[in-house]
């Protein structure tokens, strides 16, 4: 079959992603490949200080340039209602008031925009933009700063502190974590076309779209129905679409002001400023067991970077009252402000973080016990209810993927001992750590639309982040009615169709599969009612008795009773059957605790020469509910590990700090996991539905696949050098200077 046959001829696709097609043939629009008549482009100019005062600004070279059109600055810009006084840009919480200030708040703040009519004048133009600053001190450096504020109490305190400080086997260590920044293939752009005085529309690249509708709703004062927000195809976002940054506030008021769509879109430098990252992080855990390898209490101490004008907590101590039954726990936590942009969620926020720092003194403590680390988590784990919550789990089977992911990697080949195990120059371990994310669901909406020839179109506004949701919703809806997947279109990323919630937190496909699989029950039930018009034979039909096919409704306990789509359609004089979903979380929730959980098991080799890691093998096994798309389901566990390789190995995002710049803030500089970082990375799931979580039984996979690889990794490289490495990244230069001093 021709290329151009599979474009045009849906129904003879080859069976696989949904988009499939679509992205390999570049068919597919990102946000910056829309075209729209009329548009002009735009360059942010960023500030070249990280705090003070814009004391002038310059744009009259800038304005000579041919082809500008336009330069927006703090002085010259367009009204935005949410933002008109100090006051409202307080009550707006949106961060960064791009535009509508004259302080500094880090380096790479953008302080003007130049618009013109091709990409090129406008990259010129801003490069003729001169600032001048009254200049402030500053603080960039979180090692250091990070000493000057004070712990809080973070959660309730369980049990008695005082109980368990004197108990023979004890850990107590500090962590530290360097930030890492997204780096999603697409990069971030927003097209912005004011379609009228209050209508506005926007292709942008986001995991949200109903959230980005909802934003400029509020910033303008306008109804949200007036704000069309498209993004279709998205090329990775792992947190960084998950807000509405500045950027995209910016092209609105361009476009806005020279009255003309406008294509704003970011630089890798300037994403690594504009677009968040996972902050960097210290830790404290201490923590105790009697003899036997009961878990006794645990004091967990986390502090994260934040920016100076906007507070963000990463949440990092939460994990930490989910996985064990600690009869006694103190969790404390602060944020320290810097001069840089605020980070963000970043895959498996906080959780990821913390059990970095859990999972290695649990390893620990298995050392001081001469206790098998399985062993320890299979004894502390609490697999009857939640922690902290005391609910009942409703399925909770991380026991079931610790021996499972124990087989997969050979554990039994584990030597007890560290650093026995040589071949050659590499010394050979073995790791593991486990995972926990708590399964949640929020209300989406979706709408199945059936056609005379029997086709069907399934509609949200949820985005497909690359995460396989629409091939999810299209192997519901297959599932349920029966109807052939060809036969099956999926149509998402728009705020137009049914809204749903954005695709972020492992909550996308639990929260849209109950809309989806109520919808196409639904439509059963309706296409039963219309056929009881050709035939009574289905008047009344139990929904469990009705069987679709391709071409046909029938019942499955009468055979020789059919009624053919187009005559139902003939005869109730139909053009097409459309029907629209709500699906939300009931009472459940007061009922049970919901969690996804994974056990991560690897085995390395470490150069004694060079300090490389290898990783030689990485087994992943996860609770994840019913599995609706295997394969994709599969793609996120290993993606999310290679992330988790990157995180532990060789991500940093490196800050001068006297100059208060980023430093190889871009592809070159910045070292993130490649195919030749990891191995084939063998993936296994439970399997097991759970039962209340939603109608499919899925719980979310999207963050266990990389919380508790970090870990995981650096306890096998414990148990292979024999020496713990406790700040990530672990890159080459501290193994060596570690076995230096061995």
């Amino acid at each position: 079959m021709g290329l151009l046959e599979l474009l045009n001829i849906r129904s003879k696709r080859p069976e696989g992603r949904v988009e499939g097609v679509e992205k390999v043939t570049g068919s597919g629009k990102y946000a910056a490949e829309y075209e729209v008549k009329n548009m002009c482009y735009a360059v942010l100019v960023n500030s070249t200080v990280p705090s003070g005062k814009i004391q002038s600004i310059s744009v009259d070279k800038a304005k000579e340039v041919e082809g500008v059109i336009d330069i927006i600055t703090h002085l010259h810009k367009p009204s935005v209602p949410g933002m008109a006084t100090e006051e409202k840009i307080k009550e707006a919480k949106f961060g960064l008031p791009i535009f509508h200030t004259d302080k500094i708040f880090f380096k790479g703040q953008p302080v003007a925009m130049v618009i013109a009519e091709t990409l090129e004048d406008a990259t010129f133009a801003a490069s003729l933009v001169e600032a001048e600053y009254q200049k402030d001190s500053f603080a960039v450096d979180f090692d250091s700063e990070k000493e000057t504020v004070a712990l809080k109490a973070e959660g309730k305190e369980r049990g008695n502190f005082d109980s368990w400080q004197n108990l023979p086997f004890t850990v107590d260590q500090q962590y530290n974590i360097k930030a890492d920044v997204h780096n999603p293939m697409e990069m971030h752009a927003t097209i912005a076309h004011w379609t009228g005085n209050d209508t506005l529309r926007l292709y942008d690249k986001n995991q949200g779209v109903n959230n980005v509708q909802k934003t400029f709703a509020k910033l303008f004062a306008l109804p949200e129905k007036n704000i069309e927000v498209f993004s279709e195809f998205v090329g990775g976002g792992f947190g960084s679409g998950l807000r509405v940054w500045p950027h995209v506030l910016a092209s609105v008021m361009g476009a806005k002001q020279v009255g003309r769509p406008v294509k704003l879109m970011l630089t890798r430098p300037q994403m690594f400023a504009a677009t968040g990252y996972r902050p960097a992080s210290w830790q404290r855990i201490k923590l105790a067991s009697d003899p036997s390898g009961n878990l006794s209490g645990i004091l967990h101490q986390a502090k994260n970077e934040t920016s100076v004008y906007e507070n963000f907590n990463d949440g990092i101590t939460r994990v930490t009252r989910l996985i064990y039954k600690f009869p006694n726990l103190k969790t404390e936590a602060v944020n320290v402000p810097l001069n840089l942009s605020t980070p963000t969620w970043m895959r498996g926020p906080g959780d990821c973080t913390g059990v970095f720092a859990l999972e290695s003194a649990i390893d620990e403590l298995s050392y001081q016990l001469k206790m098998d680390p399985v062993a320890l988590r299979l004894k502390n784990i609490s697999l009857e209810k939640h922690p902290d919550s005391n609910l009942p789990w409703s399925t909770h089977f991380l026991d079931e993927c610790i021996n499972k992911g124990a087989k997969m990697i050979g554990w039994n080949a584990r030597k007890s001992t560290p650093a026995t195990v040589i071949e050659g120059d590499w010394y050979i371990g073995y790791g593991m750590a486990v995972g926990m994310w708590n399964a949640g669901r929020a209300e989406a909406k979706a709408a199945i639309i059936m056609s005379k020839d029997g086709s069907l179109i399934v509609q949200t506004a949820m985005t497909d982040i690359g995460t396989g949701t629409g091939t999810g919703m299209q192997n519901i809806a297959h599932e349920i009615t029966g109807i052939s997947k060809n036969k099956i279109n999926i149509e998402l990323g728009n705020s137009a169709l049914p809204p749903a919630p954005s695709q972020g937190g492992s909550t996308g496909l639990s929260s849209v599969s109950g809309a989806v699989y109520d919808a196409s029950n639904q439509l059963k039930q309706k296409l039963a009612e219309y056929a009881s018009l050709v035939n009574g034979s289905f008047k009344g039909a139990a929904l469990e008795n009705i069987l679709l096919s391709d071409k046909s409704i029938s019942l499955k306990n009468n055979s020789t009773v059919s009624v053919s789509y187009e005559e139902l359609f003939e005869k109730n004089n139909l053009a097409e059957i459309r029907l629209e979903v709500a699906s939300k979380p009931g009472s459940e929730r007061e009922k049970f605790a919901f969690c996804s959980s994974a056990a991560h098991f690897c085995k390395v080799r470490v150069n004694k020469r060079t300090g490389k890691v290898k990783i030689e093998k990485l087994a992943v096994v996860a609770d994840g509910g019913k599995i609706i798309n295997s394969q994709a389901a599969a793609n996120q566990m290993s993606g999310a590990a290679v992330g988790g390789i990157g995180m532990t190995l060789m991500e940093e995002n490196q800050i001068d700090a006297k100059l208060g710049t980023l430093i190889g803030n871009d592809l070159a500089g910045y070292h993130f996991a490649v195919n030749a970082d990891a191995p084939i990375i063998e993936v296994d799931f439970i399997h097991k539905p759970d039962p209340n979580i939603n109608p499919s039984g899925a719980k979310g996979l999207g963050e266990v696949g990389i919380i508790g690889t970090a870990p995981a990794i650096a306890n096998a490289i414990y148990n292979a050098i024999g020496i713990r490495m406790r700040d990530l990244p672990i890159t080459p230069d501290k193994i060596l200077m570690a076995l230096s001093h061995k």
